[in-house]
């Protein structure tokens, strides 16, 4: 899984093979990824449960601070910052934020990363409570600029992973300095004004 991630990471998901995982994880047998999670996509779904699960316990403790707080930013904190948590904790270099965002762009492999996260309880507890934060926002809307959140905070660590991995600039000095900025960003972001458009006419 480590070696699949890895080359996921940085090669694509579409560009890398079985063979090439089984080689990178130092096996002789070029079925390894069949035998032991069946496809591709049931390695996909493996390595996003492995990371899934450490990200989940901390995402329980941000909920457990913030269960009766009626601040939007504390709810996006929520969101945000178990992510970033959990890359810090996976050292230098790691590649699951680049994994994350490669499976997300993966036009298969995308829906299988997004029913795998929505199984989680504390995940879906959060979004239902920031939803009751914002509700005079759109139902429409809250669902638009939920799908630019989650793109906004995958290519803002996938980012800041490749920067510390490659030993370039970063725009953040932290992880947690990354978080703030996405939950200054993502609380302005289902906050912004909604544009009033004309009803078209009905043909």
């Amino acid at each position: 899984m480590a070696a699949a991630e890895r080359l996921f990471a940085e090669q694509g998901l579409v560009a890398v093979s079985n063979r090439q995982i089984s080689d990178a994880a130092g096996l002789g047998n070029n079925t390894a990824v069949s035998y032991h999670f069946g496809s591709k996509s049931g390695l996909v779904r493996a390595i996003m449960r492995d990371h899934a699960d450490a990200t989940e316990a901390i995402r329980e403790r941000h909920l457990a601070r913030c269960a009766t707080s009626n601040d939007i930013r504390d709810w996006v904190g929520c969101l945000v910052r178990p992510s970033c948590e959990h890359l810090a904790e996976l050292g230098v270099p790691s590649w699951h934020g680049r994994f994350a965002a490669q499976a997300m762009a993966d036009p298969v492999l995308r829906a299988i990363a997004i029913d795998e996260a929505l199984e989680r309880p504390a995940l879906r507890r959060t979004l239902e409570g920031l939803a009751a934060r914002i509700t005079d926002v759109p139902l429409q809307v809250r669902a638009e600029r939920a799908d630019m959140a989650r793109h906004l905070i995958l290519q803002t660590c996938a980012e800041r992973e490749r920067a510390l991995a490659d030993g370039t600039a970063t725009r953040h000095t932290s992880w947690t300095h990354t978080a703030d900025t996405l939950a200054d960003a993502v609380v302005g972001l289902f906050l912004a004004p909604v544009t009033v458009r004309p009803l078209r006419a009905v043909p």
